[in-house]
């Protein structure tokens, strides 16, 4: 399950990657530039690189958006299929272009459709299908195969750039369709997500595919009690009464904080800088005086490839909270030494003139690059997929992913403007978004290493101090009180009390939930 699903990240890790590499390849260059450098050589104008890479953000954003709703109408297998199905065809758009700049950008906005969609089914599909004891690993699985994927691009561009047809970048492009293939047909064999089938009445088959991911015979304790866990969930959800609004994702128990939480998480990820290497790092250490900047690329993507398995470390046997301070610290002093030399050691106009200028820029990219992959990358992942309650969880991950691609167009879409103004102290930008992003995480993100989901959500609800999360202790002889708990009337704004036949209609305002630290009043 872990590969197959996990290839929704390697689609976007391989596109990210391949499209720095198309930027400086001559073909892709004499059919698609539009104005000349100061050697009178073709080049991209801001606008149009900017634009090229910039719209599969748009896409993806999209996609990230209408996943949600999709998935719970078709079931999340189907749902993969289909967006798979989507990839391909801005895949055939962008292959099938002519001299038409236009097509190409259309075709990546197409494709974005499809990376925004799995970006939220992945980790939606292994959090609610995975043993809970390595949830955080397989979840951050996805940050693993992105990384693949951009390794991938990187290589394939490496042996193709040197052709001088128009096979430089549409090979590469055409290699992308082994990617979604695999991925549909193999989700064709793996089966649906428990969680979605027991809400639409196939409880038999969700106690069998919940045995399968336990390696556990269908009467084990383990699956009569996570199968006890979805339908307590269900029924309490039920015994509200009416259909529930979409807007309860903000004012549900304390939603709004937890919304807000990983909308600012996703866009910090981006806000590191980052992609700011994968997206424009050939263009930006072949301005360093590097022979072959494809070479240079390669190496960053095989640091930041290998780094993510000791992530996948990381995630489960370390705080959250302690590696993402960590990280964006030491990213913080990455960028700064990167943007420092950059600007005021390196000739910029004859980069030949400072290889040591040029050389120490590449160590501080790959040391950021290695931390990066070790915190941001997979934990934030990890994050988002626990952060909110089964009722709540599809469309706040979504909100949630789409905050990282909005950071993300912004991001591939601007660079080559604001590089052309402040040159290398663009750096300085990343690194005050780290240092930012280190701040959050300290004062309102909660502990969330080795808790249940029940627990995760108590304490939010809770208002338990960040800064003491990792030492809280739930109440012993006390029932958990969590929003999937909460027999909760449309809106989130009431709980219905008494049983869940929905006979008694005394209610109570939802808002007084978790203003003490105890839980005897609600």
């Amino acid at each position: 399950m872990g590969l197959i699903v996990s290839i929704g990240g390697l689609i976007f890790g391989y596109d990210t990657g391949q499209i720095s590499g198309f930027l400086e390849m001559p073909n892709f260059l004499e059919s698609f530039s539009d104005t000349t450098d100061e050697k009178g050589q073709r080049a991209f104008s801001n606008v149009r690189s900017g634009t090229i890479v910039a719209l599969l953000s748009i896409g993806t954003l999209i996609g990230a958006i209408v996943a949600a709703p999709i998935a719970d109408r078709a079931g999340r297998r189907y749902s993969i299929v289909f967006w798979n199905i989507i990839f391909c065809v801005g895949l055939i758009v962008q292959i099938t272009t002519g001299p038409r700049w236009a097509q190409i950008a259309v075709g990546r906005w197409v494709a974005g459709l499809g990376v925004g969609a799995l970006s939220v089914l992945t980790p939606m599909y292994m959090s609610e299908t995975a043993p809970k004891q390595v949830r955080g690993a397989m979840v951050s699985c996805y940050q693993l195969f992105i990384t693949l994927g951009i390794f991938l691009a990187y290589c394939i561009n490496f042996g193709t750039e040197a052709d001088p047809s128009t096979k430089s970048w549409k090979l590469p492009i055409g290699i992308g369709f082994i990617w979604p293939a695999i991925m549909a047909i193999g989700i064709m064999f793996l089966r649906e997500s428990p969680r979605w089938d027991y809400r639409k009445g196939k409880t038999a088959e969700a106690k069998t595919t919940l045995a399968l991911s336990y390696g556990a015979p269908e009467n084990h304790r383990e699956v009569a009690r996570e199968i006890r866990e979805i339908k307590e969930k269900l029924d309490i959800e039920n015994a509200g009464g009416g259909k529930h609004k979409f807007f309860e994702v903000f004012t549900g128990p304390r939603m709004m904080y937890r919304v807000l939480l990983g909308v600012s998480l996703q866009a910090l990820q981006q806000l590191t800088g980052a992609n700011y290497y994968f997206y424009y790092g050939t263009t930006i250490f072949q301005a360093t005086g590097i022979d072959n900047s494809y070479v240079t690329s390669i190496i960053l993507g095989g640091v930041n490839f290998g780094m993510t398995f000791f992530g996948l470390y990381v995630v489960e046997h370390f705080g959250r909270r302690k590696s993402l301070i960590f990280g964006g610290l030491w990213m913080f002093g990455c960028f700064m030494v990167f943007a420092s030399v950059g600007h005021f050691a390196l000739d910029q106009t004859t980069p030949m003139n400072t290889p040591g200028a040029g050389t120490a820029m590449i160590v501080f990219a790959c040391l950021f690059i290695a931390v990066y992959a070790m915190t941001w990358g997979p934990i934030i992942w990890a994050i988002i997929g626990e952060l909110y309650p089964s009722r709540y969880r599809a469309l706040a991950m979504g909100i949630a992913t789409s905050s990282n691609w909005i950071w993300n167009f912004l991001i591939s879409f601007f660079t080559p403007f604001i590089t052309a103004k402040i040159d290398y102290r663009y750096g300085y930008v990343f690194a005050a978004c780290c240092f930012t992003g280190a701040v959050v995480v300290y004062l309102f993100l909660i502990e969330t290493q080795g808790r249940s989901l029940e627990e995760i959500d108590t304490m939010y609800i809770l208002h338990v101090d960040p800064k003491k999360s990792s030492k809280w202790v739930a109440p012993e002889g006390e029932e958990l009180v969590t929003a999937d708990k909460l027999a909760l009337t449309p809106g989130a704004r009431d709980i219905r009390k008494g049983g869940l036949d929905g006979d008694r209609t005394n209610t109570t305002r939802a808002e007084n939930v978790g203003e003490s630290s105890g839980t005897s009043h609600v």
